[in-house]
This record gives structure tokens, sequence and C-alpha cells, in this order.
């Protein structure tokens, strides 16, 4: 595991500095070297008023295959977060109540967070689900735009393709 900011609630109190016995954080550019974090330590992620800091695995499990009866009520249920975010946000653009406003905003935002975690639950957009790899093929087949980088979406592929290969030979 190693330490990750989350730049957005990063207040600069730079406890983080003070605590880190190798060096790994650096608030000028927000970066945490996941090289020098010490697996666990967590001497940063404590100190850390703002609770900016958290813990991330160095290595993700293979995403574990769903049935279809799980896929379908995932889907749905994103489906139906979406459509509550779509009513929020329009409620936060016609209320003439600040509180009202502020209030569809935040439920907006709410389910468009949970909308985007029951899709990767389902596996649509985990990296190293099939869906990820097939979309990227398309992307590379056929472009959306001229400046697409497809030799970037190339070189993504290979990797998922070749990470996916050692989880297989690991598992094996």
């Amino acid at each position: 595991m190693h330490a990750v900011r989350n730049i957005r609630l990063c207040t600069k109190d730079c406890l983080c500095l003070y605590v880190c016995p190798t060096g790994a954080t650096d608030t000028e550019t927000g970066q945490i070297d996941a090289a020098k974090c010490l697996d666990g330590c967590r001497a940063c992620v404590d100190a850390c008023p703002s609770h900016a800091i958290s813990l991330v695995p160095d290595e993700y499990p293979p995403q574990q295959e769903k049935s279809e009866a799980v896929v379908q009520a995932l889907t749905a249920l994103a489906r139906s977060k979406v459509e509550q975010e779509r009513m929020a946000a329009g409620t936060a653009q016609t209320s003439d109540d600040a509180v009202a406003r502020q209030l569809a905003t935040a439920l907006s935002m709410s389910n468009r967070l949970m909308a985007e975690d029951l899709l990767r639950e389902a596996g649509y957009m985990l990296p190293q689900s099939r869906n990820v790899q097939t979309l990227l093929q398309s992307l590379i087949d056929e472009p959306p735009a001229d400046d697409f980088p497809v030799d970037a979406a190339r070189q993504l592929l290979a990797l998922l393709k070749e990470g996916a290969a050692g989880d297989a030979a690991s598992a094996g």
C-alpha cells in the first residue's frame, strides 16, 4: 500500500512533510512518491488534518466475475442514479431558493458518484475489465476525432493485456 493525496481536500497544512520518514510527500506538486512511501506506514494519513491523504493498494485484485442478473441489477440501479442526478441538476438550475439549489447540487453530485461506482462494479469502467479493453479497441479501430491519441490507446491496451496475461499465469 502507498499513500495518495486528494488535492481538492488538501489545505496545505503540510503536517505530512514533518511526519513522513522518507520525504515521499511533496505539497508543491500534490504528489506522493509511491516508490519512497513505506508500505502501510500511515504517518501522513494519520497526521493530515484535512483527511486529504489515504492509502491505496499497490496492486488491485482481478475483477470478480458477476452473473448476468447481478450486472443487470447494477446497471438498472445506475440508470436510476443517473435519472436522479438529472432531476437534482434540473432543480439546482431552476430553484429560487439558495438552500434548495445547494442541496440539489449536492444530490446531483452524490448520484453521479453512486452511478459511477455502480457501473464500475458492474465491470464497465475498470481497466482490467473486458469492457474497457473492448472500448479501447473500438477507439483504436475508429478514432472519435483526428487528434485522438491512437498510439497511447494501443500502448494502454497492450499493458492491460500484458497485465491480464501475468495475472492468469500467476493464478495457474
